[in-house]
């Protein structure tokens, strides 16, 4: 279950295919240099591997529990938070004048990626607050900004996000939770939450829940939706703790994964109503709520990264002592089972899309930072539109992905493999929330389909696939076999993609069913041909320091053949792919509902 940050792979993306160079260059992003980045990142890894990463096995043993209305956490998660806190990781992307380190998104992403990749359950307490930072500071007055984002960034209080309800479930629309003003500027709230991560815990001496709610006169459906603050303890005038707040954790949840992060049901306002602020105006809830669920699904992509790279090191430490059989070759005698053609291909599966993941996402962080900070209106409103496009591909891909590599992971242990001790089976079982939590990949195929591609035209997909073809040029131009071959899978792939953005767009008015019965294979081929668009940039890149004779060539031959593994095997699906979505609606749509 050791973890060790692959921070050589981390710091050529960052360099390579994200640009750091030209984010450190922005406006409030001077800090970002490069000595700093990179022991800001070998800081961040040494505490996730001696902190963090051995708590792991240790939550997934012995959960977090509730008893008699209170929360216990694993033992060692509260001194950990409070290490992880005093470092000041939480505030590592957050302003300075409130108290951060105000490091761009792109050198944040990688330290999320560490903090995950060596212990989910502990890390979602971090996401939280980071989701509920973003939304205040985007929506929150000067006032709730004066008296919650200092400890929050901090980590004094942790931040949640309710949205969910017994009834609801994914469909907002039907939020029930009610918000009675008291002419004070005050709200009283009743109603129940489900599935509120670290709802309650004993790690901070506060909670700050964001909670959505409707007014006594607010319209129906998710326009009559507004956001409250409600904190655990109530907040006396000079920032001190005051009474419990009516706001209790009824439950915890038993859970296949991630079973040491405490998944709450909170019941709000049984004892005369918990008492809450609003955030903005009344029925723009949602909008201000999707800041904070837009933050954690770039995060949950994040943690699908992580968590593949921790499953894939696993895998790779088994297969290189795992002795067992004769090779196909025919050797003297049994072998380390990483000799055995097929082990190679699931590690190198797994390899080759961990990677592409993480380098689709950094790149995303990156566009982000120029969405915010670059001066011109322009190039902020373009960037912003191109990372909005690959939010739900790179939570809906690399969610998918990581589980993908955890089940090969498990594969590769083989019967050890379903053995707890070993910690692949724990990699399987929290995989599993990744795809589901923050909107299902369904629900990401669907914004993919309806808010980033039919509502432009498929403007910013052809614009991207533009991008991709200048990358397929270069390739061209390299003349290497390697670079032959990964060009014509990105050829084949970028085709696959612009057909789809074609079909999408052309059918969406005449035949939704149809469009919509491929928009998850959608969402898995934008993926896929994106993440091929970086491993074929990082090849390229590779092979520029291995002609100047810079560098590691060992790394650098490695990338190479890691982005022609991802070219041969997983970017040669997308034709494939393009035939399901664009001819397979019939199959999708087949039986009647009493078929089934």
């Amino acid at each position: 279950m050791s973890y060790n940050a692959p921070l050589k792979d981390m710091q050529f993306v960052l360099t390579e295919l994200a640009n750091l160079a030209e984010i450190n260059a922005l406006p409030g992003c001077e800090d970002a240099t490069p000595d700093t980045v990179e022991a800001v990142l070998e800081e961040n890894a040494k505490f996730c591997r001696d902190v963090i990463a051995p708590l792991n096995r240790v939550g997934d043993k012995d959960p977090s529990y509730w008893k008699d209305g209170t929360v216990t956490t694993t033992k060692g998660f509260r001194e950990a938070f409070k290490a992880y806190a005093e470092a000041g990781w939480q505030g590592v992307q957050h302003p300075q004048d409130f108290g951060g380190q105000g490091l761009p998104k792109l050198v944040a992403t990688p330290c999320m990626e560490m903090l995950h990749g060596a212990n989910l359950s502990f890390a979602l307490v971090a996401l939280l607050s980071d989701g509920a930072i973003e939304a205040l500071l985007t929506a929150g007055s000067d006032a709730q900004k004066a008296r919650f984002l200092e400890p929050l960034v901090s980590g004094r209080w942790t931040g949640t996000m309710n949205l969910t309800e017994p009834q609801a479930g994914s469909d907002l629309a039907a939020v029930r939770t009610r918000a009675e003003p008291q002419g004070d500027g005050t709200y009283k709230l009743f109603g129940t939450k489900i599935y509120i991560t670290y709802g309650d815990h004993d790690m901070t001496e506060n909670i700050v829940h964001l909670v959505l709610a409707r007014t006594p006169d607010a319209p129906p459906g998710v326009k009559g939706i507004s956001l409250f603050i409600v904190p655990k303890f109530m907040i006396n005038d000079d920032g001190s703790l005051g009474a419990r707040n009516d706001v209790a954790c009824v439950s915890i949840e038993h859970k296949l994964g991630i079973k040491a992060s405490p998944t709450a049901v909170l019941q709000f306002g049984d004892n005369g109503g918990a008492v809450g602020t609003l955030v903005g105006e009344e029925n723009r809830g949602l909008e201000y709520m999707f800041i904070m669920m837009n933050a954690a699904r770039f995060g949950v992509g994040i943690q699908g990264v992580g968590l593949a790279e921790h499953a894939y090191q696993g895998a790779v430490a088994f297969a290189k002592d795992r002795v067992q059989s004769r090779d196909v070759a025919g050797s003297s005698g049994p072998v380390t089972i990483i000799h055995h053609p097929d082990v190679r291909r699931m590690l190198m599966s797994m390899r080759s899309q961990t990677e592409a993941a993480r380098a689709l996402a950094y790149v995303g962080a990156a566009l982000s930072d120029l969405a915010h900070h670059h001066p011109d209106e322009a190039t902020r409103t373009a960037n912003l539109a191109i990372y909005e496009y690959l939010v739900p591909v790179i939570k809906g891909w690399a969610t998918e992905m990581s589980e993908q590599v955890a089940r090969d992971g498990v594969q590769v242990h083989g019967g050890m493999g379903f053995i707890e001790e070993t910690g692949a089976a724990q990699h399987y079982r929290d995989a599993k929330i990744l795809t589901i939590y923050e909107g299902t990949t369904a629900i990401q195929a669907n914004d993919l389909v309806g808010r980033k591609t039919v509502r432009d035209g498929g403007a910013v997909a052809k614009a991207l696939i533009a991008q991709i073809r200048d990358v397929e040029r270069q390739l061209g131009e390299a003349q290497n076999a390697d670079f032959v071959a990964i060009a014509q899978r990105l050829q084949e792939g970028s085709a696959a993609l612009e057909q789809v953005v074609e079909y999408v767009v052309a059918n969406i008015k005449t035949d939704v069913k149809a469009v919509f019965a491929g928009s998850v294979t959608y969402l898995k081929l934008a993926g896929i041909v994106l993440g091929g668009w970086q491993m074929a940039r990082a090849a390229l890149a590779a092979q520029k320091r291995l002609d100047a004779g810079e560098g590691d060539a060992a790394f650098y031959r490695a990338k190479i053949g890691t982005a022609r593994f991802f070219a041969d095997h997983i970017l040669s699906q997308a034709p494939g792919l393009r035939t399901s979505i664009v001819d397979g609606a019939a199959g999708v749509l087949a039986l009647e509902i009493e078929q089934f």
